[in-house]
């Protein structure tokens, strides 16, 4: 394996279903009459924003969190080909809890000496490879990695975005996402 041919997998959105996880809590604490709750909005009132602020302080719920096939399509393939899987994950900035509880699900997926990092800049890890669901997290890793390739698990909240160095997979263009890792793989052993 080419120590160069680095491929970083985002934990949230990307390997695993933040959405999903939450929304089940979220459903498990809200009252029989009560509108359903918008995950991505910033209106949301406070009782609401304390609600997923209760949830997500919870170790295990990271830890839980069920898979996202889309990630996993992605990492079946990476890893097919080679390449060296890295998790690259933001961690909250106040939220000590979620930083354990996502190093308890590597672990638990992976084993415990994979590698990971938990991070606040995204952009500041190398990699070739970068499979994750968030824009911002996206373009920071891109301002540095002018022929980076980045694979975006598709879902409601990136659909607008798009970049010349990235694939929006939606389940349905797994040849495609597999043609561009190749190509990277090929370019990097200057095949």
């Amino acid at each position: 394996m080419n120590q160069d041919l680095i491929a970083l997998f985002d934990m949230d959105g990307t390997l695993f279903d933040y959405d999903l996880g939450l929304k089940k809590e979220l459903d498990k604490i809200c009252s029989p009459n009560e509108p359903e709750i918008k995950l991505y909005f910033n209106d949301n009132p406070l009782h609401i924003k304390n609600r997923i602020d209760l949830i997500t302080r919870s170790e295990s719920w990271w830890e839980n969190l069920p898979k996202l096939n889309l990630g996993w399509d992605i990492l079946k393939i990476v890893n097919e080909l080679n390449y060296k899987v890295h998790i690259l994950t933001q961690g909250p900035r106040k939220n000590s809890a979620a930083w354990s509880g996502k190093k308890k699900c590597i672990d638990k997926h992976f084993g415990e000496d994979f590698d990971l990092t938990l991070t606040r800049n995204k952009g500041l890890v190398y990699g070739k490879v970068l499979v994750d669901d968030y824009p911002e997290y996206i373009g920071r890793w891109l301002e540095w990695r002018k022929r980076g390739l980045v694979i975006m698990p598709a879902n409601e909240f990136n659909k607008n975005y798009s970049n010349s160095q990235l694939i929006r997979y939606d389940g349905k263009n797994l040849k495609e996402v597999y043609r561009a890792l190749v190509k990277v793989k090929n370019e990097t052993l200057g095949l």
